[in-house]
């Protein structure tokens, strides 16, 4: 039991890191348990993001619904991971040496390249999202938001970071290949009993996202951050909602 307890307090730690949802710690949060969790959280936003889309899309129209639905996450996220994509965008576009990018991360303004990725984005996920019959909103967005989580998971395991230090290296350093390994499967698992034939294309989606920022940020930066994982889940969620917006 008091095992138990344990491995679903780092539940409760992903779920204050990724979100604004207010959570009290009796205990020192446990950086290295709560990495594994981050696709569940995924689970737990998609599940609003698409719960209010569907409920709106009811009420008015598809686009209203998803509209509305992407903004409900922005905030419930605290725009976390929308921050990540435009720190990258300012840094790997406008920086010219690696030095100049890493500084630029670091600087919490974000410029007209930052501005320009978080607009596009959001503009991309709401008409993807809209394109989606209202009756399959809520499992789409719960798809897109566990997978986009699991591919920055995966990068995680598999790229060496950019530097060590910030939230990003804490998480990457102090994170267990077996549990970060169980939660993968358990994420598939839960895609394929969503999207069914659909979840090979939503998998190559999230692929497809993540691998594009892991090469552009190793070629930019020599490996990953945190901004860079914020940017891989952005991709990578506007991907799978683009590829299910096809069904």
């Amino acid at each position: 039991m008091v095992r138990l307890i344990k491995l679903f307090r780092g539940f409760f730690v992903a779920l204050s890191f990724l979100t604004r949802i207010p959570i009290r710690h009796k205990h020192e949060p446990q950086v290295g348990a709560a990495a594994p969790w981050f696709p569940i959280v995924g689970i737990v936003v998609g599940a609003i993001v698409g719960g209010v889309a569907w409920g709106v899309s009811n009420l008015t129209t598809p686009i209203v619904g998803a509209a509305v639905g992407v903004l409900v996450g922005v905030a419930v996220t605290g725009a976390f991971h929308e921050d990540g994509l435009a720190d990258i965008a300012d840094a790997f576009v406008g920086g010219w040496t690696t030095e100049q990018r890493l500084k630029i991360l670091k600087d919490p303004l974000h410029g007209s390249y930052g501005v320009a990725a978080i607009c596009g984005s959001i503009v991309l996920r709401i008409c993807a999202l809209s394109a989606i019959s209202p009756r399959d909103m809520f499992t789409a967005a719960i798809a897109a938001h566990c997978l986009a989580r699991a591919g920055a998971l995966g990068l995680m395991l598999t790229t060496a970071l950019a530097r060590h230090e910030g939230l990003g290296s804490d998480y990457v350093s102090s994170l267990r290949t077996s549990r970060a390994a169980t939660s993968l499967s358990v994420s598939l698992l839960i895609v394929i009993v969503l999207t069914g034939i659909w979840s090979v294309a939503v998998v190559g989606a999230t692929i497809v996202g993540a691998a594009t920022i892991r090469c552009w940020s190793k070629k930019k930066i020599g490996g990953i951050t945190g901004d860079v994982l914020g940017a891989a889940e952005q991709l990578s969620e506007a991907l799978i909602l683009v590829a299910l917006s096809a069904r």
